[in-house]
């Protein structure tokens, strides 16, 4: 039973998938950018067989929030427990399970516990909880059911690419080149319009007006998780026709030479507008050939860009 002021709440989904290869999924937060919409970014603090340390950064009502959890892992049971070391208001606790329970070889039941209560019982912030746990519960559920049950076409469709400079300068400067995104239209060209918050530090949201090689322009709006001065980690929620999925990792590493900056992707195709995008015969690996190509010229103009930046400031 539920503590005075706490809530106790239970969802769960009926999957086209064996038991095991759902636990993988939940169990292994490097799928989570994928498979939960919400998620924007996951990073270990600690890392244990059994035991871990996570800090997630998930939207939650369209606001963008962060928190420290742990986790404990039971593959035997096929369960994962967690519980928020650090929460985010008007979040005082949260806590819950992942259960999976085999029900044939084929198929299984996917059950989300939570508990959680808000800061000094607010009713309001309650509510709140209530709206944004049982809104982000279903689009978990709902995407880890398409993601498993389509694991053979997701194979296709998925893929990372990387593009990388040496730049003779130092990796502070390359970071302020890449952090700095509201100056982009003035450095990039192919940047016509920012829209760009940081309410709090070190968790951005980016809208922007790229202009592509025809000279339209498409907007996307990016959540982008920040640590200074080594890697700028993004996730796109407002996507390009070709996409349902677009992550991204700008890192910065030194070396004898000077840094190498590299731009990190990987994209999840959206098979049902290809032919719309690209003409009635277009294949999968047109798709991929395209949407790497237009993705790579504007991560390469930006790099080349910071590598002046960078150079011209020894």
């Amino acid at each position: 039973m539920a503590e005075p002021g706490s809530r106790e709440v239970e969802h769960e989904i009926t999957v086209e998938a064996p038991a095991p290869t759902v636990y993988r999924l939940i169990a292994e937060v490097e799928n989570w950018l994928r498979i939960f919409p919400p998620t924007i970014f996951v990073d270990y603090l600690s890392r244990g067989e059994r035991e871990e340390r996570i800090r997630i950064w998930a939207t939650a009502n369209g606001e963008a929030k962060n928190w420290t959890s742990r986790r404990t892992l039971d593959p035997d049971a096929l369960r994962v427990t967690f519980r928020q070391e650090v929460s985010a208001p008007p979040v005082a606790a949260m806590g819950g399970t992942w259960i999976i329970e085999a029900l044939s070889e084929t198929s299984s039941r996917i059950r989300l516990l939570h508990d959680y209560r808000a800061v000094d019982d607010d009713p309001a912030g309650l509510a709140w909880i209530d709206q944004a746990v049982d809104r982000n519960s279903r689009a978990e559920l709902a995407s880890l059911k398409t993601t498993v049950e389509l694991a053979h076409a997701d194979t296709e469709l998925t893929f990372s690419f990387e593009d990388s400079v040496r730049i003779a300068g130092a990796a502070k400067d390359v970071y302020d080149f890449i952090n700095q995104a509201d100056r982009w239209p003035e450095r990039l060209p192919h940047v016509a319009r920012v829209g760009f918050t940081e309410e709090t530090p070190g968790l951005q949201t980016l809208e922007m007006d790229t202009r592509a090689r025809d000279g339209s322009t498409h907007t996307t709006k990016s959540y982008r998780v920040t640590f200074a001065p080594r890697r700028i980690a993004y996730k796109q929620v407002t996507l390009p026709a070709l996409m349902t999925l677009h992550t991204g990792i700008w890192t910065f590493a030194d070396d004898s030479d000077g840094v190498v900056a590299t731009s990190q992707h990987t994209v999840v195709l959206n098979a049902g507008n290809i032919a719309a995008v690209l003409g009635p015969e277009a294949t999968v690996a047109e798709a991929r050939e395209y949407v790497r190509g237009a993705l790579s010229t504007n991560s390469r103009a930006t790099l080349e860009h910071a590598k002046a930046y960078a150079e011209a400031r020894r």
